[in-house]
Order: C-alpha cells, then sequence, then structure tokens
C-alpha cells in the first residue's frame, strides 16, 4: 500500500513538474533571419501582448529617424533582466508613428548570440507595417545611434541600474 502511493505521488509531482516548464517555456527563438522574426513576433508570440519597460510606458515623443511618437514592446527575457547587457533572445519591438499618430514603421533589436560581439550581438530589422524588411542586420545608423548607449547595452529608452 506504502509502494502504491509513493509511485502514484512519484507520478503526479513529475506530471506537475512536466505541466508547468511545458506552459511557462517561451517558443524556440527564430535565427538571425527578418522573415523568421516578423514570424515569430507577430504570429508565435505576439509582441502587442509583451509588456512596456517600466520606465517607458504606451504612446511615447519620439524623435528622428523614429518618427514623433512611438510605443516600445519588450519579451520577458528583456524585460527581466536586471542589469545590463540583457539575456541573449531579448526582444525590443518599437512602432514608429507619424504625426498622425498612426503606424509608419516597425523596428526591431534582437539579442542573438555570437551574431555581432562588437555590437552587443544585436540583430536590426526595419520592417514596413505589413512585415516586409527595408533593412536589417548591422546596419550603420542602427549600430552608431544605439552604440552612443553601449554601456547600457544599446537600449535608449530604459536605464538599467
Amino acid at each position: 500500500m506504502k509502494y502504491r502511493f509513493a509511485t502514484t505521488f512519484s507520478i503526479v509531482i513529475a506530471l506537475t513538474i512536466g505541466f508547468t516548464i511545458w506552459a511557462f517555456a517561451e517558443p524556440a527563438m527564430p535565427k538571425a533571419d527578418p522573415d523568421a522574426l516578423w514570424t515569430y513576433i507577430t504570429k508565435v508570440s505576439p509582441y502587442d501582448k509583451w509588456q512596456f519597460w517600466p520606465d517607458h510606458q504606451g504612446m511615447q515623443p519620439g524623435r528622428a529617424p523614429h518618427g514623433p511618437f512611438h510605443k516600445v514592446y519588450v519579451n520577458n527575457r528583456a524585460f527581466h533582466s536586471s542589469n545590463a547587457p540583457v539575456q541573449f533572445g531579448s526582444i525590443e519591438v518599437k512602432e514608429n508613428y507619424g504625426k498622425d499618430k498612426k503606424l509608419k514603421v516597425v523596428t526591431v533589436m534582437y539579442k542573438v548570440k555570437g551574431y555581432n560581439p562588437d555590437d552587443g550581438d544585436w540583430f536590426w530589422v526595419k520592417y514596413s507595417p505589413d512585415g516586409k524588411a527595408a533593412k536589417f542586420g548591422k546596419p550603420k545608423g542602427c549600430v552608431g545611434c544605439h552604440g552612443t548607449r553601449a554601456a547600457n547595452d544599446f537600449i535608449l529608452v530604459h536605464e538599467f541600474k
């Protein structure tokens, strides 16, 4: 009787732990590819369900080259990174709006281990609102501007303590 209870209890615990891991696991991360990344942030793990940085909530005033307004969403890996550098697999998605507050461009920073060690391992993409990649990889403009904040892991809108 004790053996049967111990075995049943062990199976229940193992199934509970397995289910918990499965339920909270993030989907597999895409490679540094603009099409795979767009699919990931719009279908696999929709970015508009992610959170904002705690110190950069909702629609904010912006500046060139991103436009007069923006919203910045971050995935769990970025959000739960308590200091720079953020975890590999971190993604920051910036919706860029015009003066009319209509979406003009979606820009993405994606931290991929080994992709670009000299510049924080960030893979950048500039998309049209329908997901067509205009620029991607290591654009000099992105690297140059964000590089001014290399000590903050190239992240401009959130300050790590």
